[in-house]
């Protein structure tokens, strides 16, 4: 499967287009009660530090953005939602502790009070390193410790009615990733869609109700696409899945004229050296995300037809 930030892209739109969807994620999460109408703002962050896995397997750092840090009241929240087992997930969750310092620290001569973010890992996909908490232990040179704990998420472990009757709308985009063995090896897929189905058919349900707003019911349709065509890369049973949703994936008009400068350049660069059409439309799909139907429709459109 194409390595692609689609998982993270979902979620980062998600937070800024609708943080409002998050307040049950919250309360179910860190076992609040706050009311669906609250005010949730979403705090700046810097650069953290993530473990990525190179060509030759050799491990490198490179900076990241934090996924969503968020302050209702007077609580500081961090959801960081992750798609794979990341060794620096630990030190990543304790520099946050730095960034909220800088924020919402409070000192004085000689003392300062350095409030932590509560804080909860969700993880979109398990396998046998995912680990159920996560813990920053900080030591000091007087031999304190002191384990810095909090459970993860882990999205396999929730029913699709246990999602609805939750409203963890969040949870919903990433549902249908369970199911990415046998979607991408073009395998059985009917379970897939029997409750692909069901959450279409509940948010349908709860939009009529008016707990979704049109915006929110299309985007969410739309977010479930994204990881649909990113999981099928193109494969047979692409169409089928997006179908259920209904409807084409969610994209800014800045998101559409970047991708489809993107695809231009491609297929002039591709031309210009020879490249048969075929591995024009295989670079598209790997280097810009692009499933086989839209490869196909930008090189019919940008191309140069051949006499």
């Amino acid at each position: 499967m194409k390595k692609t930030p689609d998982y993270d892209n979902v979620f980062k739109t998600m937070k800024m287009k609708h943080r409002r969807l998050f307040i049950p994620v919250i309360n179910d999460v860190f076992k609040k009660n706050y009311s669906a109408d609250i005010k949730v703002e979403v705090l700046p962050s810097d650069g953290y530090l993530t473990e990525n896995e190179t060509a030759d397997g050799s491990k490198e750092i490179e900076e990241q953005v934090s996924d969503f840090l968020i302050r209702i009241g007077n609580e500081v929240y961090l959801l960081e939602c992750q798609s794979y087992d990341d060794g620096s997930m630990a030190i990543r969750i304790a520099e946050y502790a730095f960034i909220v310092a800088r924020q919402s620290a409070v000192w004085d001569i000689g003392h300062a009070t350095i409030p932590m973010p509560a804080f909860s890992i969700i993880y979109v996909k398990r396998t046998e390193k995912t680990p159920k908490t996560t813990t920053i232990t900080f030591t000091f040179p007087d031999g304190q410790k002191v384990d810095y704990k909090s459970d993860n998420v882990i999205l396999e472990e929730f029913t699709k009615e246990k999602i609805v009757e939750k409203r963890l709308f969040p949870y919903i985009p990433f549902y249908i990733a369970r199911y990415e063995k046998e979607i991408a090896s073009e395998g059985s897929i009917e379970k897939a869609t029997e409750e692909l189905a069901y959450l279409r058919d509940e948010m349908v349900r709860l939009h009529q109700e008016g707990e979704l707003s049109d915006d929110e019911l299309v985007d969410l349709k739309g977010f479930v696409n994204t990881i649909i065509t990113h999981i099928t890369n193109g494969n047979k049973n692409e169409e089928r899945l997006v179908n259920i949703m209904g409807g084409t994936i969610i994209e800014t008009e800045s998101e559409r004229l970047m991708r489809m400068g993107a695809a231009k350049m491609v297929i002039v660069l591709g031309q210009e050296d020879g490249l048969d059409d075929a591995i024009i439309i295989k670079r598209m799909q790997e280097k810009i995300g692009l499933s086989l139907e839209q490869a196909m429709a930008y090189l019919k459109q940008y191309g140069k037809q051949v006499v």
